[in-house]
């Protein structure tokens, strides 16, 4: 299973190091170039819900293969893109079913990480399958400098070796292959993914688009009412696409924000870092890449040590503590990045990521013990979605302030050596939509006053980026900090015991019918996740 979600953390990142070669040899703008980095992100949010109930209905082991061929056959044709006109729709299309593919894959290979696992190891047992899996997130910015040097196309083409061996290794597994005998909601399929999408998509644009356009808001508000119209609709059904009564669970309730707010940091760090390494500090994309590794340094570390936190005395002491470290960190860091050396914030870096090394993990687990009548697929499809939306959010909202600020300070700077008010705010918008667009770090070309004060002010504009991050960063610190008066609502304790019918052993081979529907029978009639109504077991027919 790590083998097979490698390639989604993988590509979460890899993208953003190889972002300026590949709008130079296709031609992208740099918006046309932020919709390839958000269609991954946007289709994931989309589908992660309906990726886990798939899970369910028809075993994560065929879930699992299906989302990694449609991941790496996404995969190949991005890097078979043709130059021309038709470049950047074929790059948006591709991406999109790219995260198509592990909304699909991610929440059925965390389902059978957790099914096989019994409650006493699983918080080892998925510290270890976050922090390595968190590790190749690292890896992507990595290897995608050193691939960006042969191809950019490269970085897609990675995926085909690594597919085949996850193909290979999940037959050689017997991956078990529970299933359900129900019907799928395909009304709320729909509901969710247009609600998720069109929300997410309002977030995603309004940096241009603008906050105080009409169709930024039409998305964020109406896409936030469809949510509204499938929550109700949820609640009527026998079979719904998400059992909303695991919500009743406070912990699990905590455990999801906590999440969200801890998300709105985890994944928009890697690319705001990542531009601010290669700008501010004028890094190669291999030592951005490395830059990154602080952070994992300390994640790594501290995975282990909440997994292991998590099954002595529970959840709620490694959230309070990573909230509570990740807020220090990243307010430590934000206040060194403008001494504009790597040195000296490496600390700091590390210190960030064992915040989110203490929480993630955790945090996962303990929502899936805690809900642990409903199905595995169905709740690390509830999770991962929590986690995608926030992701994108953050990348929006931290994303706008960061291209505000930017444009702001290098507009003073610009006035400041002569250029005219009305041509430094052009000069300023070009250059904070190419930093904060596509990452290009380079001098700005072209002639005239406004470009050659823009060229000679250039070590400026470097200082400039780096006090705009600092708002950034600062802004992942309150998130957190908004997250440890969340844990602290947490009840506490190891979440339920073993309810009857939960496999205390990995299982050696596929399920039966009648272990399937005892499984499912004994999960519906306990637990906060039984079905609302009363609901009658599915039979093992």
């Amino acid at each position: 299973m790590l083998f097979a979600v490698s390639m989604t953390f993988i590509d979460q990142t890899i993208v953003s190091i190889a972002a300026p070669d590949i709008v130079n040899e296709l031609g992208l703008s740099a918006s046309g170039m932020q919709w390839v980095v958000n269609a991954y992100l946007l289709s994931l949010a989309a589908f992660f819900a309906l990726g886990g109930r798939l899970a369910d209905l028809f075993g994560p082991r065929r879930v699992v293969i299906v989302g990694t061929l449609v991941f790496v056959i996404s995969s190949v044709l991005c890097g078979c893109v043709p130059k021309g006109d038709f470049a950047q729709t074929w790059m948006i299309i591709f991406r999109a079913t790219q995260g198509l593919g592990a909304a699909l894959l991610f929440p059925a290979a965390l389902a059978v990480v957790v099914a096989v696992f019994p409650v006493e190891r699983r918080g080892r047992a998925l510290a270890l399958f976050f922090g390595l899996s968190g590790a190749l997130t690292a890896i992507g910015p990595l290897l995608g400098g050193w691939l960006t040097s042969w191809t950019w196309r490269a970085i897609f083409w990675v995926n085909v070796p690594v597919a085949v061996v996850a193909l290979v290794l999940t037959m050689m597994a017997r991956v078990p292959n529970r299933r359900r005998d129900e019907p799928l909601d395909g009304v709320g399929a729909v509901l969710i993914a247009v609600g998720m999408g069109v929300s997410v998509l309002g977030f995603q644009q309004a940096a241009s688009w603008g906050w105080d356009s009409a169709a930024t808001w039409a998305c964020i508000v109406g896409g936030l009412a469809v949510l509204v119209v499938f929550w109700r609709y949820e609640r009527g059904r026998r079979h719904p696409l998400v059992n909303l009564a695991v919500f009743r669970d406070k912990a699990f309730t905590v455990d999801s924000l906590v999440l969200f707010f801890a998300m709105l940091a985890f994944v928009p760090v890697f690319f705001f870092a990542s531009v601010y390494a290669q700008v501010s500090l004028s890094a190669s994309p291999n030592q951005a890449a490395l830059y990154l590794l602080y952070f994992f340094a300390g994640f790594a570390i501290a995975s282990q040590w909440g997994g292991r936190m998590l099954d002595k005395q529970g959840a709620r002491g490694p959230m309070k503590i990573g909230t509570i470290v990740g807020a220090v960190g990243f307010a430590l860091w934000a206040n060194k990045l403008t001494d504009l050396s790597m040195h000296d914030q490496w600390p700091y870096v590390a210190l960030a990521g064992a915040g989110i090394g203490f929480i993630l993990a955790p945090a996962s687990t303990d929502a899936v013990n805690r809900a642990i009548g409903a199905s595995y697929g169905e709740v690390t499809g509830i999770t991962q979605t929590v986690r995608n939306y926030a992701a994108s959010v953050g990348l929006a909202v931290l994303g706008t302030i960061l291209t505000h600020r930017t444009t702001e300070n290098v507009v003073s700077t610009l006035t400041s050596r002569g250029v005219s008010s009305d041509t430094a705010n052009g000069v300023a918008k070009d250059i904070a939509e190419a930093v904060t667009g596509n990452g290009d770090a380079r001098t700005p070309t072209g002639t005239g006053p406004a470009a050659s004060a823009a060229r000679d002010a250039m070590s400026s504009v470097r200082m400039d980026f780096a006090e705009a991050n600092q708002w950034v960063f600062y802004g992942m610190a309150i998130a957190l900090g908004i997250g440890y008066l969340i844990a602290l609502r947490h009840p506490g304790g190891k979440g339920p015991a073993v309810t009857e019918g939960e496999p205390r052993s990995a299982p050696a081979t596929p399920a039966s019918p009648s272990e399937d529907g005892h499984r499912t029978s004994s999960g519906r009639a306990s637990g906060p996740a039984a079905r609302p109504g009363g609901t009658p077991p599915t039979s093992a027919a």
